[in-house]
């Protein structure tokens, strides 16, 4: 494959979309949807493909899960990409204005990044959502997914260039490097010249090497342990609720619950709680304060924390279980084991609360709430590009306004500086 002539036909898409019409672009993504439902069949069968051969390489559950799309999957991104028709176009919105004392009218004005450059793991449904974001704010996309999901975004780039084309907008408005060479990445990365910004869609490896070879800035996201701290003030019927949630709802996902953190004053009548409530689902591994509780509630799937385990996204039925003396020493254990994604606290404590939401290093903290809601249409965003766990430009899920930047506009009447 030729990057350098890809990037230059993505180059030149970005400039025709910054123009395109908001009617035009909603068209494009409105024929997506259609297009998406109409080859169902073909979508599915090479999905089949990709999972057939996860299956025979033995990937593990958890990313077989993340790898599989049917009918009800599918169907839910055909109407996230409805929805971001929905979605105001921010492309030409200002900012903000003002009148300077010289008489110039100055604003902000949202325009377009350009070409972006995305690497992605097995996720088909991301080829999709990249595509509808970055259609809708008026950037080109180069994108590079995993070799276990091949088969399937080879058939929805073709659905959505197809879609494109129809709708009088270029097709090299989305591209995709077919071949899974590592070469091909990191001559992606050097791609300065024509890629404007580059993200990353999956685990620390994959994060590490973008950041460590890229000439182009690069939004690092999606990998960071989730916690949950339950007080001592918590109500832990409804806590448990909300720890099952963030756990077991989809564990495969960034956002799901990795470490449990429990107050000591609660953890003797929590735990046991805890245990009747996911002991037929969920594997726990527990420091030697909780790993005690459990071992007296005779829990069969349980083991003792290991060095490295309260740094693990696991990213399937296993959950770290620890209690802690208060909220600080939970914001301290958070901050050394890479709290940036999305954390929790349970309890009916305002002062707990507050200093638990400004001590926080994450892109999302909740208060009585599933760590689960970290997602850019949960959040009202439509689909998402990336969760950021970076701490400029954009923070948590990435919808249309992070995919835009800004340029300043002066009016005045013919003036001149003196």
């Amino acid at each position: 494959m030729n990057l350098t002539s890809m990037g230059q036909q993505a180059q030149q898409a970005a400039f025709e979309l910054a123009t395109a019409a908001t009617a035009q672009k909603n068209q494009a993504l409105a024929i997506i949807a259609d297009e998406l439902e109409a080859n169902q069949a073909a979508i599915l069968a090479a999905n089949a493909k990709d999972i057939n051969a996860a299956q025979e390489a033995g990937l593990p559950a958890a990313m077989q899960d993340r790898l599989l799309l049917n009918e009800e999957r599918l169907a839910g991104i055909a109407n996230d990409v409805r929805n971001v028709i929905s979605l105001n176009d921010p492309v030409g919105s200002e900012v903000d204005s003002k009148v300077l004392e010289n008489g110039m009218s100055l604003s902000r004005r949202r325009v377009p990044i350009g070409v972006i450059g995305v690497i992605y793991e097995a996720r088909p449904n991301v080829t999709i959502d990249i595509a509808a974001l970055c259609l809708k704010t008026g950037n080109a996309s180069i994108l590079r997914g995993g070799k276990e999901t091949f088969h399937s975004n080879m058939e929805l780039v073709k659905v959505i260039q197809v879609a494109l084309e129809k709708a009088g907008l270029p097709a090299a408005s989305v591209q995709y490097i077919e071949k899974p060479d590592r070469e091909l990445v990191s001559e992606l990365l050097k791609m300065d010249d024509y890629v404007d910004m580059i993200i990353p869609r999956g685990g620390a490896g994959l994060h590490k090497m973008c950041k460590e070879n890229s000439n182009i800035p690069v939004i690092i996201g999606g990998f960071g342990i989730s916690h949950v701290f339950v007080d001592q003030s918590a109500d832990l019927v409804k806590a448990l609720d909300v720890v099952e949630n963030s756990k077991v709802q989809r564990p495969s996902a960034c956002n799901a619950l990795d470490t449990l953190l429990i107050h000591e004053a609660i953890a003797a009548e929590f735990i046991p709680m805890l245990a009747e409530r996911v002991s037929q689902k969920v594997s726990l591994v527990a420091e030697q304060k909780a790993h005690d509780i459990l071992t007296s509630t005779g829990i069969k799937d349980l083991k003792a924390a290991e060095q490295g385990d309260f740094d693990t996204e696991w990213l399937s039925f296993t959950l770290g279980v620890k209690v802690v003396s208060d909220v600080n020493e939970a914001i301290e254990h958070m901050r050394v084991h890479n709290a940036s994604h999305s954390d929790a606290i349970m309890t009916n404590d305002i002062a707990s609360a507050e200093k638990f939401i400004n001590s926080a290093g994450s892109a999302a903290v909740y208060v009585n709430a599933s760590t689960r809601f970290t997602d850019g249409a949960q959040f009202g965003l439509g689909a998402e590009v990336a969760v950021s766990t970076q701490k400029l430009h954009a923070r948590g899920p990435m919808g249309l306004e992070e995919l835009t930047s800004y340029k300043w506009v002066g009016k005045a009447d013919y003036l001149i500086r003196t």
